[in-house]
């Protein structure tokens, strides 16, 4: 997302998740140009994950696994945090993919802190 417009962005993770047969929608539309962006995966069986930006230590996009820590993967639990942080950051974005398998489709590294 460093150089492409966030809504650009959006557009290519909803596409990839729709030509692998998952379903992927804009839940909340932010800064076309910067916003951050949120991404939930529910498995469809009252679980969900929720993956947010972050970088490495080369200064490298990835995302972090924040159901991975505190948060987990209840959807309940991920839907409450979602809301959270739209009440507080007008400008994220939030998509989410429905996806049994509960792929993330995300092209960067994903991280999942510390086990």
């Amino acid at each position: 997302m460093d150089e492409l417009k966030t809504e650009f962005w959006a557009s290519a993770l909803i596409r990839r998740a729709e030509i692998a047969g998952a379903f992927a929608g804009v839940v909340r539309k932010g800064d076309t140009d910067a916003g951050a962006v949120l991404v939930k995966v529910a498995t469809l069986d009252g679980k969900a994950r929720l993956y947010g930006p972050a970088r490495n230590g080369e200064g490298e996009r990835i995302w972090l696994d924040l159901s991975a820590g505190s948060l987990g993967d209840v959807e309940a639990d991920v839907d409450a945090y979602v809301r959270k942080r739209r009440e507080g950051d007008p400008d994220v974005w939030v998509i989410e993919i429905e996806d049994k398998q509960g792929r993330h489709f995300l092209m960067e590294p994903v991280d999942s802190g510390p086990g």
